[in-house]
């Protein structure tokens, strides 16, 4: 089934809250190797002007992904997951994330269309904080490979 090129320009209901911990900073920075002191000591962070521990920067795709779900989970976007292929990220971040965050994130599909037989599927999750202020911008690109 080919993707749904109908679903360009909507945008979803908001997602979320999602609480941002310590741990989760911790374990992503961990993961990815970014080893400065203000991602794991709230005093590090704090002497840097932050009110607790910083994520790494690209540590926001945590909560794209999860926004992003709504639509490759809905079948009628026509998204096989196991024919998708990451095509490239962006972000722009507004300001850090830092733990004590609480984000919601709002998905857009900003391009859904067929390319030399695959689907191009670009989408966009502005991320806020409780108070509606925004955070990060998250850009993403997935092909669905075609099947031929």
């Amino acid at each position: 089934m080919p993707i749904n090129p109908a679903f360009a320009g909507r945008e979803f209901a908001p997602a979320g809250p999602f609480p941002v911990t310590r741990e989760e900073i911790a374990a992503f920075a961990q993961a990815v190797g970014a080893h400065a002191p203000a991602h794991l000591d709230p005093q590090a962070a704090q002497a840097l002007g932050h009110a607790d521990v910083v994520a790494p920067p690209t540590f926001a795709v945590i909560f794209a992904q999860r926004c992003e779900a709504q639509l490759v989970q809905d079948p009628e976007a026509g998204i096989d997951f196991s024919r998708v292929v990451h095509g490239q990220e962006g972000f722009v971040h507004h300001r850090p994330i830092v733990a004590g965050d609480e984000l919601t994130g709002i998905l857009h599909v900003d391009t859904m269309r067929e390319a030399g037989g695959h689907g191009m599927v670009a989408t966009r999750v502005e991320l806020t904080d409780a108070d509606g202020s925004p955070v990060t911008t998250v850009t993403s690109t997935i092909v669905v490979r075609g099947e031929g």
